[in-house]
C-alpha cells in the first residue's frame, strides 16, 4: 500500500468519524430538547424514553458500523480477511508441480 493509499483511508476514516460524533451531538441536543418538553408538557408519562431508546438503537447500530463490534469486525479485521482472500485465491491459482 503506497502513501496516498493510505491517505485515502485515513481520510475516508476521520469521515466517518466526524459523521459518527455529529450523529452523537444531534442525538443528545434533540433528546435532551424532547426530554425537557415532555417534563414541561406532560411529566405524568415519560414518551421521551421511545426516543431515546429507538435512536439509540440506531446510534449503537452507527457504532458498530464505525468501531466494529466489541472491535471483532472493525478496519483492520476487514483487511486481514482481504489479504487472507487474497492469498488463498494466489494459492489456488498456482499449477500443481
Amino acid at each position: 500500500m503506497d502513501d496516498q493509499e493510505r491517505y485515502r483511508q485515513a481520510k475516508e476514516h476521520v469521515e466517518e468519524l466526524k459523521g459518527f460524533y455529529i450523529h452523537v451531538a444531534i442525538y443528545l441536543l434533540v433528546n435532551a430538547a424532547l426530554v425537557v418538553i415532555n417534563l414541561v408538557t406532560y411529566s405524568d408519562y415519560l414518551w421521551f424514553v421511545w426516543s431515546l431508546l429507538g435512536w439509540g438503537v440506531g446510534l449503537v447500530g452507527h457504532a458498530i458500523g464505525i468501531f466494529g463490534f466489541f472491535g471483532m469486525f472493525g478496519k483492520e479485521w476487514e483487511e486481514r480477511k482481504i489479504r487472507e482472500y487474497i492469498e488463498r485465491d494466489r494459492h489456488q491459482d498456482r499449477p500443481d508441480s
